[in-house]
């Protein structure tokens, strides 16, 4: 299975992002409103980097609250590593796992089309498994 199935039905337009001349204090407001642990930042439509909870914590603990002043751009881990659509979901996991991170904005041509996490990618491995026990149980009851 690709990233495509995870992503169906979903709308670039529905993407938070943030620009990369964004505060990182207006960051912060936006991670803990919309209760997310990262956004794409963007530079002339196309993703610059992503800046996450812990870019900010990171950087907090080296300069303090100053750091809140800055661009965006001066704290994002940059450049981003993006996935495609036809990205396998197993590969993905394998390079979040590698890379450590949770992550990743998809994109199409250039364009971002979505902003998947570790949580999705999780939670389409938990439905397969527990479509394959029901097909399981259905032939053994079958049988």
């Amino acid at each position: 299975m690709t990233i495509a199935k995870i992503i169906a039905g979903r709308s670039a337009a529905d993407v938070v992002s943030c620009d990369v001349t964004t505060p990182v204090s207006e960051v912060v407001a936006i991670l803990a409103g919309k209760r997310i642990g990262a956004l794409p930042v963007m530079r002339a439509g196309s993703v610059a980097g992503i800046i996450s909870e812990r870019d900010i914590i990171y950087r907090l603990a080296d300069q303090g609250a100053s750091c809140l002043n800055m661009p965006v751009e001066a704290i994002m881990t940059s450049p981003a590593v993006t996935i495609e659509s036809g990205t396998q979901i197993d590969d993905a996991m394998a390079l979040m796992t590698k890379r450590r991170f949770r992550h990743f904005p998809v994109v199409e041509n250039g364009a971002l089309v979505a902003f998947i996490s570790i949580g999705d990618l999780v939670k389409d491995k938990i439905d397969a498994v527990e479509q394959e026990a029901e097909a399981i149980r259905n032939y053994i009851q079958t049988a």
